[in-house]
């Protein structure tokens, strides 16, 4: 409490203070406190190893503010064979970073041939990429010239664009990788508008502008504007967040329960106070926050219909308005609606509400049907999210139902989960492309963990029935259809409890404009510029 208390201090004495002195450089820095394992695409897991390699590296195609696939390297394609063809053609400007090992020039213009190596390494067993399940779809590729590229997948699956933007799909040059292996994490060569300089793991990494980027912007000038960046690693947020009020760090992502009361009203705007010295952006986000149970436990010795009763009661019986205003300073949505976030073709209001009634009334019929008991649930959680499970603990104890919430290191949660040790967790699922599928893969029983992301190891007919209709569904309307039925049907089923649907939250010091936002939470470097301070 007495750290809380001297950290408001400084903020208040630090919230006039202007940035560092740059020198004519303009230099974006910014702290990532959950580190950085590698810079190698194919490995680009999380969000702060994905803001990284964006800046590396460039794919086929990108997605814009709005998450609609726009142009890339590949500056059109054709779609053909029901949907089961893509023929890309590319640029022929496109030039990988300087390296010695690229011959006599240290560089050399990209082709189809590479993209070719790039996507097919994903599936190479002994590469072991994560992003390894987006090619599943493909039967094969050509490169028919060096800027021609053909892909022709299974069947029609209509986000396969969305997915060919993903960092995953960066091109690479297949003389560099192969010539550092799994070194290649630390010595990275992409295309993208920044280039490694250095790298201290743990300490800082700085990326220095790409002078030969192919992009420019709307008035024809090349990008990015931006000298550099760099990137720090300190793992306290409170400290972090020091850093930041004192100006030196120019950006900030979302923000630590520990100092929301700090800067943010009530209502989740940004406190008068600071209005003249910090910007807020916010955003939609695309990442749903949810408890998931086990379906595969015991179902603590319940019958399957009592059980499904007690799920169903969960949900219903917590009120998430007051969660969202008391504990989120309002930042995001009730999870009031499905699993499939908003902002996102196919979400419907076909989740909870609060209603005690509804839950009392549920929970006396599963007493009933278990021998005049409830049982003890045990929420598994981690630290950053205590103070949710306890106001649902609090809630639910109202209504008899009595909860031990068990706080986990986030890597032995994730273990526990991934290995059907837990029988009711809380997770969160962040887009990794902008399709609802993309959310309602979660529910597929051959989805199960370890082999994909059905945390809760749901195995439903009828769900499955839908999902498989759904992906190969290309018209758009009735996807939407097929979207909202399956969804009703997850939320009718309840393996998960909704808790809400994420905001993106921005923060940069006056003198930085051209930071976009958008619903994937994307960090786009190359159209921001930074006032420079005498």
């Amino acid at each position: 409490m007495r750290r809380l208390v001297m950290i408001a201090i400084g903020v208040a004495v630090l919230a006039g203070c202007g940035h560092r002195r740059n020198d004519d450089k303009m230099i974006f820095r910014y702290n990532e406190s959950a580190g950085i394992t590698t810079l190698d695409p194919a490995f680009a897991k999380n969000q702060s190893m994905t803001w990284a390699c964006r800046q590396l590296y460039n794919g086929l195609v990108q997605l814009d503010t709005g998450l609609e696939v726009r142009p890339c390297i590949a500056k059109r394609w054709e779609i053909s064979n029901g949907g089961m063809e893509y023929r890309f053609t590319l640029r022929d400007d496109v030039w990988f970073h300087k390296d010695a090992l690229l011959g006599s020039d240290s560089t050399r213009r990209v082709t189809a041939e590479d993209f070719v190596y790039s996507l097919g390494r994903l599936t190479d067993p002994a590469v072991a990429s994560p992003g390894a399940w987006i090619m599943r779809e493909v039967e094969g590729m050509e490169a028919e010239d060096d800027t021609t590229l053909t892909i022709r997948l299974k069947e029609p699956f209509a986000p396969f664009l969305s997915q060919l933007g993903m960092v995953y799909c960066s091109v690479v040059p297949r003389e560099v990788v192969e010539k550092w292996g799994k070194d290649f994490r630390s010595h990275p060569c992409g295309t993208g508008p920044f280039q490694f300089q250095y790298w201290k793991e743990g300490v800082k990494l700085v990326l220095r502008k790409n002078a030969h980027y192919f992009e420019r912007d709307d008035d024809g000038s090349p990008l990015p504007y931006l000298d550099a960046v760099a990137v720090t690693f300190i793992i306290d947020k409170q400290t972090a967040f020091l850093e930041f009020m004192k100006g030196n760090l120019d950006f900030m992502n979302s923000l630590d329960a520990s100092y929301k009361d700090e800067i943010l009203n009530r209502d989740g705007t940004l406190k008068e106070k600071y209005a003249g010295t910090i910007d807020l952006v916010s955003t939609p986000f695309l990442n749903t926050e949810y408890l998931g149970f086990n379906m595969e436990s015991d179902g603590y010795g319940l019958k399957a219909t009592s059980f499904r009763k007690l799920r169903q009661a969960v949900s219903c019986g917590f009120d998430r308005r007051k969660m969202m205003q008391y504990l989120r300073n309002n930042i995001g949505a009730p999870g009031t609606g499905g699993f499939i976030p908003k902002g996102l073709p196919g979400y419907s209001e076909c989740g909870y509400e609060y209603d005690a009634e509804r839950a009392r009334k549920l929970l006396a019929e599963v007493k009933k049907e278990n021998g005049g008991e409830l049982p003890k649930l045990k929420l598994s959680t981690t630290a950053n999210y205590v103070d949710l499970c306890k106001y649902i603990q609090q809630q639910l104890g109202l209504l008899g139902l009595e909860i031990e919430v068990d706080v986990n290191p986030p890597a032995a949660l994730s273990e526990q989960v991934a290995q059907g040790k837990t029988g009711w967790f809380r997770k969160s699922w962040v887009a990794d492309y902008p399709d609802a599928e993309n959310y309602l893969m979660l529910f597929y029983g051959p989805n199960r963990t370890p082999a994909g992301p059905n945390y809760t190891r749901l195995d439903n007919k009828k769900i499955d029935k839908l999902y498989e209709k759904l992906r190969r569904e290309t018209d758009g309307e009735r996807r939407e259809e097929l979207m909202r039925e399956m969804d009703r049907a997850v939320m009718e089923e309840a393996p998960v409890v909704v808790l809400y649907y994420d905001q993106v939250l921005h923060f940069t010091h006056k003198g930085v404009t051209g930071l976009r936002s958008d619903a994937m939470n994307t960090l786009d470097l190359r159209r921001v510029k930074k006032k420079l301070h005498n």
